[in-house]
């Protein structure tokens, strides 16, 4: 996913963005720009505010509450609200933290609407598969029986208001797939408590959050991860987000490669090389939505999709075939012809 692109001509980065575009800006409207390194991965984030100063403040407030939740929500950190869960609320009500269990809520609504194959209790499956990346050979078949018992988010019990409990004496949750979209999602909340009307959250490329619209422009124009280089997809974004969930893979394991993403259907990473992006209106739902499609694939995803209001779903491959699925937003194919993948 790249930056917007004015009427002047793309911006591929934030900074060839602020000098190639700034001149445009007008005096009404100032245009602050910042960066922060956050739940391993860099965070931007551009306003447009007749204050720059602000702007700065409203930005900075933003990061705050980044940095806040990844100490909430980071299995890295051995001191997170989520790394005190995972070791304790094994038939045990855990008390946590009102950011932990909306995060919790809002990943068990994705599991449902995929019966399953999104599922936040893959950690241990998650883990196995990275220490086998490392040794350059797979999991054992004993070793995966013995974490599959482990997987399961219908043993995720949530008790009103804050409480949480696992009917599992293994069960580890891993918020990876949704934790970035619910981070964006609060900070555009800081921003707009500081009267921030006009700015673009960009949490590593993988996911974007759009207020309001740069001056003289209907929204902002964001180019889609395209593996296939030739299709150059776009989406016009106004307080609404989009994702993009692709699957990195790697030699190391086997010659199918491996990937970071895990089917809990399978016990293994996902074997494919698509690019799924979702335009949806909150950065929770497009993050949780994307790897959510992404497992289901084309077929079964596009079905999802028709199911739910005001989303739009692209699946693309390296040879430039692509899926487009919509009930609401557009997203805009450069290309003279859109090829179905089935």
């Amino acid at each position: 996913m790249r930056w917007p692109e004015t009427a002047r001509g793309s911006c591929l980065s934030p900074l060839l963005w602020l000098l190639g575009c700034a001149s445009a800006l007008g005096a009404a409207q100032q245009f602050v720009y910042k960066k922060q390194y956050a739940m391993g991965t860099v965070y931007e984030i551009a306003a447009y505010d007749p204050s720059p100063d602000r702007a700065s403040k409203a930005i900075e407030a933003a990061f705050r509450r980044i940095i806040e939740l990844d100490h909430v929500m980071s299995n890295f950190d051995e001191s997170s609200d989520l790394s005190r869960l995972n070791r304790s609320a094994h038939f045990h009500a855990e008390a946590v933290p009102r950011d932990l269990y909306r995060a919790i809520q809002d990943s068990l609504v994705y599991s449902r609407l995929s019966e399953g194959k999104f599922d936040i209790s893959v950690a241990p499956l998650v883990d196995a598969w990275k220490a086998a990346q490392a040794r350059g050979k797979p999991p054992s078949a004993s070793l995966i029986e013995k974490l599959r018992r482990c997987v399961g988010y219908q043993q995720i019990e949530l008790i009103p208001p804050n409480r949480i409990e696992f009917h599992s004496p293994c069960l580890r949750i891993d918020l990876g797939a949704i934790g970035k979209g619910y981070a964006v999602d609060r900070a555009a909340e800081a921003l707009r408590s500081y009267g921030l009307r006009n700015a673009l959250i960009n949490a590593g490329g993988s996911t974007v959050y759009a207020m309001g619209t740069p001056p003289g422009q209907p929204g902002w124009l964001v180019h889609l991860r395209d593996p296939s280089r030739r299709l150059d997809p776009t989406v016009l974004l106004r307080d609404d987000s989009v994702s993009t969930s692709e699957q990195s893979r790697s030699s190391l394991i086997d010659p199918e490669g491996f990937g970071h993403i895990i089917n809990p259907f399978t016990d293994r990473p996902v074997n494919a090389t698509l690019a799924v992006s979702v335009v949806a209106q909150t950065a929770v739902a497009t993050d949780g939505l994307s790897t959510t499609l992404f497992l289901l694939g084309p077929q079964e995803g596009g079905r999802l999709v028709r199911r739910l209001p005001d989303v739009a779903a692209l699946w693309v491959s390296p040879a430039g075939k692509s899926n487009l699925v919509s009930t609401g937003p557009q997203i805009m194919m450069h290309h003279s012809a859109i090829h179905s993948l089935w």
